[in-house]
């Protein structure tokens, strides 16, 4: 059996594939602890011992602070673009599309074929969503800001193209936003400015998102990574991407995608 472990800023990720995909996460600023929590968590949680994992492919920022082996397994260090590209496809089905990894900022992954590559990204991201929901709101937790958000008007904070143009322009619909923070209200709460917070973010995704498609000529944008779990966000996504030529996709486990396009990389 093979695990694929994503080592993150905060919480690591460490996937079995076996005759399905199991799951955990663990949350550690030391990269080796964190790895060998996960490891530990992984084969306790789903009645496995450590000799039947054959091998680990390690991949995220932390991966580099590991050795060769880990309790006595082998580890394969795999580039996180490779790992994101792959982890995205697969979960996908496809082997062409534009992979989109949602975690502290955004990375943006062309899949055709056997060829995988950095398409772009932005520092926009989970990082950039937490970091204005406490600056703003003193809220630091994701769970928080989307029960704010649920609750949340837009029209209290956006301006739209309706605001501006009193009706459609070209193909964008009345409601599409012409400038996020554009119209903040005096008497806008906090569930209005989170709920705006979280249209920003979602809406700089689609846009890049849509431009790296086009540009590299995928039909098919793959979400996944970490803000995939922020409802309001996903459902922000999904109601967007009507105003382009773009299927967005978002697969089971995308939560943990980077994960297992590690471990994917050694089959075979």
């Amino acid at each position: 059996m093979i695990v694929g472990i994503d080592i993150g800023g905060s919480t690591t990720d460490a996937v079995l594939l076996d005759d399905e995909i199991k799951v955990v996460s663990v949350e550690a600023n030391d990269p080796v602890a964190a790895a060998s929590g996960a490891l530990g968590k992984l084969i306790s949680s789903y009645d496995r011992r450590l000799s039947e994992i054959k091998a680990i492919a390690a991949t995220g920022g932390g991966a580099r602070a590991l050795g060769p082996d880990l309790l006595g397994i082998p580890i394969t260090t795999v580039a996180e673009i490779t790992a994101i590209g792959l982890g995205g496809s697969s979960l996908a089905g496809t082997d062409d599309a534009l992979v989109v990894s949602m975690g502290t900022g955004t990375a943006l992954v062309s899949v055709k074929g056997q060829r995988i590559e950095h398409a772009g990204g932005t520092g926009v991201g989970g990082g950039t969503l937490l970091g204005l929901s406490k600056h703003m709101l003193g809220v630091s937790r994701l769970e928080t800001l989307e029960r704010l958000a649920s609750r949340g008007d837009l029209s209290h904070v956006d301006l739209t193209i309706e605001d501006i143009a009193g009706g459609p322009v070209g193909n964008l619909p009345p409601g599409a936003t012409a400038s996020n923070f554009g119209k903040v209200a005096a008497d806008a709460t906090a569930e209005d400015k989170a709920r705006a917070l979280v249209n920003m973010i979602a809406e700089v995704i689609v846009v890049l998102s849509v431009l790296a498609a086009r540009a590299n000529r995928h039909d098919q944008v793959v979400l996944t990574g970490k803000l995939v779990r922020v409802k309001p966000l996903l459902e922000r996504i999904q109601s967007t991407r009507a105003l382009f030529e773009r299927g967005f996709v978002v697969p089971h486990f995308a939560d943990v995608a980077t994960a297992i396009g590690a471990a994917r990389s050694l089959e075979g």
